[in-house]
């Protein structure tokens, strides 16, 4: 049922009611939401269309390296002074960049093991790409080895000293070819309150180069202002998203980028390297030169587990299973 609607019911998407009836539909999966806007004071209904709009005013507790003396206070953690020297220097550059690398983060038999489930996952019609054609989504629900993978230490170790808080999985995206998605932050998709405790981990599964359609990320980005409803004219209403909000973000983007003259980099990965990025670092991902080009990845978006979720485009609560990455 999940991926005819991902596939096909395209026009529908614009319509709130019917996310509240899907909602009602998934009670369930918004237990975790409803418990978080109970928790942070925020009198609304998970059922109901949620953005940004319905959040309190006040930032909250923000993350605490998006706070002022950020370097001060890693520079003073013990557990950074702990780190191997690459990834300790990783860490301290957070703050002013918004992403770190981690190379060669899974080994050459690992990632062949990834490759070799997404295939099995494919062939067995357990999973498929949703409506924009090059997106399998949650494809680590259907897999024990892709839910290791994204619940893996290596990763999650970072993403807890980088947020303060535990995190956990929440979303896995798999591609065969580039997204040649245009620039974006992860927050007009999936949002936090308190704002900015969602982190993505980027995983590469082939060579990543110029003619494969790199990811392509904007340094330092994560500082900007986010770029939610109140900040563009989305051509929404209280009943409907606006037919071209996300075209009309996308435009609020590239804006920014030229207001600010903000300076692209590529990341030309090895399979198993990982880019690890900020809830509000902007990122895409460039065209490919030989098209359809095979540039096989692996993308998990993390929210902390204490923090109301929501989607700010789609005005809605994040569905969330409560077997997904449950932490003991």
């Amino acid at each position: 049922m999940r991926q005819w609607l991902d596939r096909y019911y395209g026009s529908l998407r614009k319509v709130k009611l019917n996310y509240v009836l899907l909602n009602l539909a998934n009670a369930r999966r918004l237990r975790h939401t409803q418990a978080m806007l109970r928790r942070h004071g925020i009198k609304r209904s998970a059922l109901l269309p949620l953005g940004s709009a319905q959040m309190p005013k006040e930032p909250g507790d923000i993350p605490w390296l998006d706070r002022p003396g950020a370097i001060e206070a890693l520079a003073a953690d013990p557990r950074v002074q702990a780190l191997p020297p690459a990834l300790r220097e990783a860490v301290m550059a957070w703050p002013e960049k918004g992403y770190l690398i981690l190379r060669g983060c899974f080994s050459k038999e690992e990632v062949a093991a990834i490759n070799a489930e997404v295939d099995r996952l494919i062939d067995r019609k357990e999973v498929d790409f949703n409506f924009t054609g090059r997106k399998i989504m949650f494809a680590f629900r259907h897999s024990d080895l892709l839910r290791n993978v994204v619940s893996d230490r290596r990763i999650l170790d970072v993403l807890d000293l980088l947020l303060g808080r535990r995190m956990r999985p929440f979303q896995s995206i798999n591609f065969l070819t580039g997204s040649e998605q245009a620039a974006h932050s992860d927050s007009i998709h999936m949002t936090t309150y308190p704002r900015g405790y969602l982190t993505a981990a980027w995983v590469a599964l082939e060579p990543m180069s110029t003619d494969n359609g790199t990811l392509v990320y904007y340094p330092g980005s994560h500082k900007l202002p986010y770029m939610l409803y109140d900040r563009y004219d989305h051509g929404g209403t209280r009943y409907t998203i606006g037919n071209e909000a996300y075209a009309r973000y996308e435009k609020a983007v590239a804006d920014a980028i030229r207001e600010h003259d903000l300076q692209p980099q590529e990341f030309i990965a090895q399979p198993g390297d990982v880019l690890i990025w900020h809830a509000n670092l902007l990122h895409g991902g460039k065209p490919m030169a030989t098209p359809n080009a095979s540039r096989k990845s692996m993308a998990v978006h993390y929210f902390a587990e204490d923090v109301v979720c929501y989607h700010e485009l789609t005005q809605r609560a994040a569905w969330i299973d409560p077997d997904d990455g449950l932490r003991s």
